[in-house]
């Protein structure tokens, strides 16, 4: 697992522009885990690079959303998923995985991203 860190977006050094590893990639999904590991009713924290994200199974639905909270850096894949609400476990924030929406505000939302599973595993596409 390791350290919570805020989502990666393309660095900008001077006139270049740096863009991580994984999003210059030809494969726009990034296996995550096995699905196993994500019964109905719970989320994980991933760490791609220098991303996180949340991976949430909403009965039986996944969902893939930036994984930490704007308000203070917590790691929303450890937080409590109720229905598609999963809570920050610093402060408790709340977001709507499905949408990324923060307490049904559509004005403040984190990224959202595809996802599928292939052979019993979680892809998430963050390109």
């Amino acid at each position: 697992m390791g350290r919570a860190s805020r989502p990666a977006a393309n660095v900008h050094v001077g006139s270049a522009v740096l863009t991580p590893w994984y999003k210059k990639s030809r494969m726009a999904f990034i296996k995550v885990g096995p699905l196993q590991q994500l019964p109905p009713g719970s989320a994980i924290h991933v760490e791609v690079g220098d991303d996180a994200v949340a991976v949430c199974n909403v009965g039986g639905t996944l969902y893939a959303m930036d994984g930490i909270c704007p308000h203070s850096g917590g790691p929303l894949g450890y937080g409590a998923l109720d229905g598609a609400i999963l809570s920050c476990p610093f402060h408790g924030w709340e977001f709507d995985c499905r949408s990324g929406a923060f307490g049904g505000n559509e004005d403040l939302k984190l990224a959202t991203y595809p996802i599928k599973v292939e052979d019993g595993e979680i892809l998430v596409e963050l390109a």
